[in-house]
């Protein structure tokens, strides 16, 4: 299979998610600018990487789903196609209509920049089929405005759908206050469409995703995709 890093102008984390899939798993996987009007039909998954698109100017990600590239990453998606957005990939899906809710400047109104850790609630997925229910990673997390928030009935929805993959933890996996970065509301940190095939989260996998950083917690899901896309 083969991963299709979208490059946004700001983004700056493209050539971390380019390593991680192309050195630390062995997949190909290559660039793909944001004024591009086709994804290469070789491509299985598209990654949407966490940066400052455009600046971040007016809400983060808003300018960038309008990209050209996103029409594609769109019907992609709605074709069955596999979809990560990380950070501002997040960001970028939410306000593309991709995932539901919306990104909300964090509560304590500051940049967070630290390791968190996320306990895995679903990995009745391809991004997270690899790793055990329940586990807890140590990921990073750098971002201004990573506070998810939706109205209640779409909450509902996602929790009685098991469209929450991720929630912020302790690292024992206990949901707490204290464990939770940004305010988010129900600790989320990662969630999926209903198919299941488009997975926005706020921390940063692939920059965990190297031994010699001193923790690859982050590799797992790489590893999953590639391992379970085509089966």
């Amino acid at each position: 299979m083969k991963f299709g890093v979208v490059v946004f102008p700001g983004s700056n984390c493209d050539h971390d998610a380019l390593y991680a899939t192309s050195k630390n798993v062995a997949a190909e996987s290559v660039e793909i600018w944001h004024k591009d009007t086709n994804i290469p039909s070789d491509v299985s998954c598209v990654i949407l990487p966490g940066g400052f698109s455009f600046g971040d100017y007016l809400r983060c990600g808003s300018i960038a789903s309008f990209s050209p590239i996103m029409k594609e990453v769109i019907n992609f998606a709605n074709k069955g196609g596999y979809v990560i957005g990380i950070c501002n990939g997040f960001q970028i899906l939410t306000e593309s209509g991709l995932l539901p809710g919306t990104l909300l400047r964090n509560e304590s109104l500051n940049f967070v920049c630290k390791d968190v850790y996320l306990k895995v609630e679903n990995n009745n997925n391809i991004f997270t089929k690899d790793l055990k229910k329940d586990s807890v990673l140590r990921i990073p997390v750098a971002h201004g405005e990573g506070n998810y928030y939706a109205d209640d009935n779409t909450i509902e929805k996602l929790e009685n759908n098991n469209q929450i993959v991720f929630r912020y933890s302790d690292v024992n996996g206990e949901i707490t206050k204290e464990s939770n970065p940004n305010g988010a509301i129900n600790n989320i940190a990662g969630i999926c469409n209903e198919k299941g095939n488009v997975l926005g989260m706020m921390p940063h996998p692939e920059r965990y995703s190297d031994e010699i950083l001193g923790c690859n917690d982050g590799v797992g899901i790489f590893n999953s995709i590639l391992k379970n896309i085509n089966n």
